[in-house]
């Protein structure tokens, strides 16, 4: 029995070494599971925002940044007036009100006829057309300036630009009238007269321009509105002048291309040029007065040979 015993307790103790050696594997086993789990559960967060991370920076780059996807919604580029119609030559063209807008009258291209060589008229007493009419021309500046436009002068001192020169200063602008002034050398004295070319057939070569020497085809009609308008307001100062404006082939109203008149007071025939000089305020305000008026009715041609 002791051995039967000793075999049996040598066998339970046997087992029990055994389940002792499991027990203390599994204990282990469990203890690496646990150590594992842990790890996991710590690299888990960091793998995981690694992953939100860079899923974030993949989605970003692939992405078309706005302004490239989408048309810009700016302001349309402008368009001239008339340059979206082919312009007939010599027809009538409609121009909308947004176009008169925006060509409307801002400038005054004042003209001091003559200087340098040329003196123009002179007088028995000495006076000379090309001085007066330069003091003449900043008696008209300061008076268009106070109505706000804008003035440009062909000439400031005593020199003489050509006649296209001339004409070129005033073609040069946008939304401007010419006018030219000069002093007679006959005439009532104390009146003033004002001018504008006469007819002129609207002629155009093969590219549809109108010729240099014909420039003021296609502005005589509203040369002679505008005219008129002056010449009704000096006649309202100075008695004895036209009640309308004359016609004449001037010279620097032929090849300009604008509203385009001359101004011309009687007469350096006077012996003292204080006279003049007296008038020169009067006529200074008529003419200002006389474009400010004229401002609502100024268009400019569509195009190559329209008119306005």
């Amino acid at each position: 029995m002791r051995n039967a015993r000793g075999a049996r307790g040598s066998l339970f103790f046997g087992a029990d070494r055994c389940f002792k050696r499991r027990e203390s594997g599994s204990r282990f086993g469990m203890l690496l599971a646990v150590r594992n789990f842990v790890r996991i559960r710590m690299l888990f967060p960091l793998a995981l925002l690694t992953l939100v991370l860079l899923g974030a920076v993949m989605v970003s780059s692939s992405r078309t940044p706005a302004s490239a996807q989408q048309p810009s919604t700016g302001s349309p580029t402008p368009v001239a007036a008339g340059a979206s119609q082919a312009a007939t030559p010599g027809a009538a063209v409609s121009v909308s009100s947004a176009q008169l807008q925006q060509a409307g009258l801002n400038i005054v291209v004042l003209d001091p006829a003559h200087g340098g060589t040329d003196p123009g008229a002179r007088g028995s007493g000495g006076i000379r057309e090309s001085d007066i009419v330069l003091d003449l021309a900043a008696q008209v500046r300061r008076a268009l300036e106070a109505q706000g436009f804008q003035v440009v002068q062909t000439r400031q001192g005593n020199e003489n630009p050509s006649f296209d020169d001339r004409s070129a200063t005033a073609n040069a602008q946008r939304g401007a009238v010419f006018v030219t002034l000069h002093i007679s050398s006959t005439g009532l004295p104390g009146t003033v007269r004002v001018y504008v070319n006469s007819d002129l057939p609207t002629v155009t070569d093969s590219d549809g321009l109108i010729p240099w020497d014909r420039a003021q085809a296609p502005f005589l009609g509203l040369s002679r509105k505008f005219g008129d308008l002056i010449q009704g307001m000096l006649v309202q100062r100075f008695k004895g002048s036209p009640a309308v404006a004359q016609t004449a082939g001037v010279r620097q109203l032929r090849t300009t291309a604008a509203p385009a008149i001359a101004v011309e007071i009687s007469s350096v025939a006077v012996q003292d040029r204080a006279e003049i000089d007296r008038m020169a305020p009067g006529v200074a305000d008529a003419i200002a007065r006389g474009v400010a008026a004229f401002k609502p009715s100024y268009v400019i041609p569509a195009g190559p040979g329209a008119r306005p």
